[in-house]
């Protein structure tokens, strides 16, 4: 069963990533997230806030990448009440943008998600200041009628865990 499940598997998770990978290079500004350059310095200020960091890895022409950003967390980002909750950062899968990890190495936006185990867009996952995983990642954009409360559900159980509750 194993050897028939892997082989769709792989063919699916290719042909997700097909709609981009060969384009890099940083989000627009005109989506108004912030896409990740030093984890480092976002783990020290999650570390001083007591919350956690949302990470949404997308890809370039990913339609459903763009609903999350634009319905989900374009509104949190510029929600004040977010503020106090998280830290929301942006990460394009196959790019060979530098970034900053979590130690402090050099990487880039592709080996920091590869590193991830992210091969489907969009995925968010909620770390904590020192970059563990919080809790299960959410993959896709699974049923629209409640993403909302799936992402509420990773940020509270994000923040219990970053605070040691």
């Amino acid at each position: 069963m194993r050897r028939l499940i892997e082989p769709w598997k792989v063919m699916l998770q290719a042909a997700i990533l097909a709609c981009g990978l060969g384009l890099s290079g940083a989000a627009s500004a005109a989506d108004g997230l912030v896409q990740a350059s030093s984890f480092k310095a976002d783990g020290k200020l999650a570390m001083q806030r007591h919350v956690p960091i949302l990470v949404v890895f997308t890809s370039p022409g990913c339609s459903y990448c763009e609903r999350v950003k634009r319905e989900y967390l374009l509104p949190m980002h510029k929600d004040p009440a977010y503020l106090k909750r998280v830290i929301i950062r942006e990460v394009t899968v196959g790019a060979t943008t530098p970034l900053t990890g979590f130690d402090g190495s050099a990487t880039t936006e592709g080996a920091f998600a590869a590193a991830h185990k992210v091969f489907m867009v969009p995925t968010v996952k909620v770390l904590t200041p020192q970059g563990g995983d919080t809790g299960e990642a959410i993959v896709g954009m699974l049923t629209p009628d409640y993403y909302f409360g799936y992402l509420e559900a990773a940020i509270d159980e994000g923040g219990r865990k970053t605070r040691g509750k």
